[in-house]
């Protein structure tokens, strides 16, 4: 028995690491072509074709110098970038928390076809609601304050950092809502009956009492926020005409998008870069 089941565990592992062989090669190719003038397969070369050698940190010169291709500092974009995912992140917590618990606790009318609903337009992809968030963020940017001139985020109009925040939560929130419903659900009624009976208003019970009973599904939503508003592409791609507005994924289209020969070293380079910050975030959340 115990043979048959020690065949079976080698038996997985060995097809778990022919799946994976294809990641990790790819992984140890951006690794190798940030450091190296060109790569054959693994190997890096330098001009004349020789193995191994050809090693350089010019393909991190960008750490330093504008961007060749947006010609503005890297550091910018990850400002742009981090701004949007901690933006994506803070507004889709607190909503669905709100929106999560008064769904699971409260019974009001069309609760269910509200839930419905929230379901439906999740379903929706992005990409076909493009058009109309278009007119929705050009409408928002002729108003007075709210459109334009909000400190950091620059408004919630066409062409801001808030614009994309905003269309990014109301993406997001579907997904959030039934996430947050899902663990106050799980959330034992006595606890809440016994802080009302003691005097607790609904606002405090919920603050005090019920909140850190689902901070695992908090933080499992804060991470994947997080994780979608720092790889978000779509949303900043089309509603953001200024390089000085760019993130880094769109710096990545950029550079893919040139007219002239791409420049693979700095294109893997940049998206270490991009990557390196996700893997940090992923290592020191996973518990």
């Amino acid at each position: 028995m115990r043979t048959n089941k020690g065949v079976f565990n080698g038996f997985s592992y060995i097809i778990l690491i022919i799946l994976t062989l294809p990641i990790i090669l790819g992984y140890l190719w951006i690794i190798i072509s940030t450091f190296s003038t060109r790569c054959y397969g693994l190997i890096p070369v330098d001009q004349s074709g020789n193995y191994f050698k050809g090693l350089t940190l010019a393909n991190w010169t960008f750490l330093t110098d504008k961007t060749k291709t947006l010609q503005v500092s890297i550091w910018l974009l990850t400002a742009n970038t981090l701004v949007i995912a901690v933006g994506l992140t803070v507004g889709v917590v607190i909503i669905s928390m709100m929106a999560g618990y008064a769904l699971s606790r409260i019974k009001f009318p069309g609760r269910k076809p509200f839930l419905s609903l929230t379901l439906i337009l999740h379903s929706f992809p992005s990409v076909s609601l493009l058009i109309a968030i278009y007119f929705v963020l050009r409408w928002i940017a002729k108003i007075p304050v709210l459109g334009r001139g909000i400190p950091i985020i620059g408004g919630f109009g066409y062409n801001t950092l808030g614009g994309v925040i905003l269309v990014s939560i109301s993406l997001q929130l579907p997904l959030g809502i039934w996430l947050m419903k899902g663990f106050f659900d799980n959330v034992s009624w006595d606890l809440e009956r016994a802080a009302l009976i003691d005097g607790c208003s609904r606002w405090r019970a919920w603050w005090q009492i019920m909140v850190p009973q689902i901070m695992p599904g908090i933080a499992a939503l804060s991470i994947f926020s997080f994780m979608e508003g720092w790889k978000s592409f779509l949303i900043p791609y089309s509603f953001m005409t200024s390089h000085a507005k760019a993130t880094l994924s769109t710096l990545l289209n950029e550079m893919l998008s040139e007219s002239s020969p791409v420049d693979y070293g700095t294109l893997a380079a940049v998206g270490l870069f991009q990557l390196l910050p996700v893997m940090v975030f992923y290592i020191f959340t996973q518990k």
